[in-house]
């Protein structure tokens, strides 16, 4: 590891914060925690802390002396000023005189104490950086740190490793404690350089910020070093199939095991991120991996993103997907058990008794494929993913050392429990949509991506398939859905893009069935050509998304909803639209079909019939050639309804959210052109 520090990109920093009035102490601050927070071997997500003791104006432009330190919430990745909330230092200093402090009472008085009072909390670290003296302090959980101390002897190679110049704080539980504590290691020797804090982390400090910043990088190289020192090889390998399944085809499997293994429990949907490579193959295809797997998470951070340990699911074999089924619901019953057990055994010791949190695993492994993180949206099953990566590295060099040892389950279960810890997850309302996959076709343009973006605004986490391009593209990036090219007039195209969904999410959930062109042409003398190319995509592309959202479905087993965009076409044909109004109505006829041999199986199928949309099939030239035709302007046109109102795009897409929330409704058809007698059903 090497610094990362430049004296050019520092003064920049200053310079653009201080015309913002923010002073050069808080301007380096947020550049040093920028480069530490950057490194995903030194801090994942929220994770680690940094601060600085300086001088702002109160209210009343009164010099105040303050320590500013990471606030809760804030990534210091991405951090600004304003991710490090001012608290007026000399009365947080005097809280250590206490005996003991309750956390509800430190928080307040953390929070009574912000010069802003919208300030997000800060860390719960605070105390720790407000009873040591330095000017700038760094604290974050390097990996290489961590494999040195996540050991049976880990307190004395790291005394070996750093000998005086790091203090050693025995594992306490992060608030007024910890502080005390560290505090007091320091003091015991004042030259030390930082603090190593037994299975948890390091700590250095300075009196500048890239003093800390520095010895930070120096202390966390040396711990790299020390890692590649007679350096064993690890992880011999098991015994696999010849042939491993694909994660398309058994992401499916484990998102419906995930949502239904709380039995008695509400229905849970989760979203899944698939990794592999090279680190974690070698791990997840590990002969001891029920052990190292097994022992804990390697700082009691990570707990409220992973839980303390992951799911291990046998070796899929590609020849065999439905044994792996069998012995996947196995392994899920056992860890719910085991998940249960360990609350029980731990929360007959709380007082008050804590409420148990779900079961459900939140990092799978799979040997021969990768691993899989969990969560309630995409974000959050990232940030399990990234983690378990960072717990791979770590377990990987500690076995490389010597046993991968963390701390205790106790000791985990009250982290896991703390209500602090708990707070950064924030439980709010969740959006219609949340936890739920949409895959919308022709979501590049028109009304398919007028209803991506719904889906979107919503909660779901969506992925649009549309023809490779520019559209494709922009409207990915705008709307941050998953862009994925495929033609569904080709069937391994779809079955290509909805592998690649359910590689991306973990499943489906709801697909709108949208691409569509409209043929035109007197039926007796269109060419033959023209209605089968219309009918490969307005009808055959219906079938093949259908099939492939079916297929995933079944094997979530919590059924699903397909919505096809029929047209009105289908019920009212109009003159020289019957290349597009045929498989339209063949379309239409699907969809029911889909609802009588689905309906079993919790799958609802439904439809949208819209007319005379500007921004959705209806060009600006048709809507030109139909207004002349029938001697109207093309406003008239437009507006040419029963309620002589224009309909758009996201009219269209509401009608689509609406059929989703149905949940008692297949078979139907909701009509969402302004009114046209003619195209009504019931």
């Amino acid at each position: 590891m090497k610094s990362m520090w430049s004296d050019v990109e520092a003064q920049r920093m200053v310079e653009r914060y201080a015309q913002q009035g923010v002073n050069a102490d808080i301007a380096l601050r947020v550049y040093t925690s920028r480069l530490l927070g950057r490194d995903p071997s030194l801090v994942l997500h929220g994770g680690g802390n940094t601060s600085v003791k300086t001088t702002v104006p109160d209210a009343l432009g009164r010099p105040t002396s303050v320590l500013c330190v990471k606030g809760s919430g804030w990534d210091m990745a991405e951090i600004e000023p304003a991710g490090l909330p001012a608290v007026r230092l000399a009365p947080i200093v005097e809280l250590r005189d206490l005996a003991k402090l309750s956390d509800e009472d430190m928080v307040n008085i953390q929070r009574c104490n912000l010069l802003d009072a919208s300030a997000p909390n800060p860390s719960v670290e605070t105390l720790l950086h407000a009873f040591l003296p330095h000017k700038f302090i760094d604290h974050t959980h390097a990996i290489a740190v961590l494999a040195v101390s996540d050991q049976p002897n880990g307190n004395d190679l790291c005394r070996e490793l750093y000998g005086k110049r790091m203090g050693h704080v025995p594992y306490i539980m992060p608030g007024f404690l910890l502080a005390k504590r560290a505090a007091e290691v320091f003091e015991q020797d004042p030259s030390v350089e930082g603090l190593i804090l037994e299975k948890h982390g390091i700590f250095t400090f300075g009196e500048t910020a890239r003093e800390a910043y520095e010895r930070m990088i120096e202390k966390v190289a040396e711990a790299e070093g020390r890692l590649q020192k007679n350096r064993k090889a690890v992880f011999a390998p098991a015994a696999l199939p010849k042939q491993t399944a694909t994660a398309a085809a058994i992401a499916p499997t484990l998102r419906g095991l995930i949502a239904r293994c709380d039995k008695g429990k509400a229905l849970q949907r989760m979203v899944l991120d698939f990794r592999n490579g090279p680190a974690i193959l070698n791990y997840v295809n590990g002969r001891e991996l029920e052990r190292y797997s097994q022992v804990g998470v390697v700082t009691p951070d990570h707990t409220i993103r992973t839980k303390n340990w992951p799911l291990v699911v046998p070796a899929p074999d590609a020849c065999d997907v439905a044994a792996f089924r069998t012995n996947a619901e196995a392994a899920f019953a056992k860890f719910t058990q085991r998940y249960h057990d360990y609350f029980r055994r731990h929360n007959a010791r709380q007082d008050p008794p804590k409420t148990e949190l779900d079961a459900a695993p939140r990092v799978i492994l799979v040997p021969g494929l990768g691993l899989f993180g969990v969560g309630a949206s995409k974000g959050a099953a990232l940030i399990a993913a990234d983690i378990a990566e960072n717990t791979i590295q770590t377990i990987t060099d500690a076995e490389s050392l010597g046993r991968y040892e963390c701390l205790s389950e106790a000791d985990l279960f009250d982290m896991e429990y703390w209500s602090l810890e708990q707070a950064k997850l924030g439980k709010g309302k969740e959006a219609k949509f949340a936890r739920h996959i949409v895959v919308v076709t022709g979501g590049a343009s028109g009304i398919g991506r007028a209803t991506a973006q719904a889906f979107k605004r919503e909660g779901a986490e969506v992925a649009i398939l549309d023809l490779p391009g520019d559209a494709l593209t922009t409207a990915a990036k705008t709307l941050k859905c998953a862009g994925i090219p495929c033609d569904v007039t080709d069937a391994s195209a779809v079955k290509a893009a909805f592998a690649k969904v359910v590689e991306t999410f973990g499943g489906v959930d709801i697909v709108v069935a949208n691409a569509g062109k409209a043929w035109q042409g007197k039926i007796g003398t269109v060419d033959e050509q023209v209605l089968r190319d219309s009918f490969e995509l307005n009808f055959y592309g219906y079938q093949r998304v259908g099939q492939a959202a079916v297929d995933v479905m079944t094997q979530q087993g919590f059924g699903g909803v397909l919505l096809f965009n029929v047209s009105k076409q289908a019920v009212n044909p109009g003159p020289n639209f019957g290349p597009y109004g045929l498989p339209k109505a063949a379309a239409l006829a699907l969809m029911r079909q889909y609802a009588v041999d689905h309906g079993a199986d919790g799958i609802r199928a439904n439809a949208v019939n819209a007319d005379r949309i500007r921004s959705g099939l209806l060009t600006d030239t048709m809507i030109a050639e139909r207004s002349k035709s029938r001697g109207v302007s093309q406003e008239d046109y437009m507006g040419g309804n029963l309620l002589a109102r224009e309909v758009t795009a996201e009219d269209v897409a509401q009608a689509f959210i609406s059929l989703a929330l149905a949940d008692k409704t297949t078979g139907a058809v909701l009509t969402v052109d302004g009114g046209n007698i003619a195209a009504a059903l019931r």
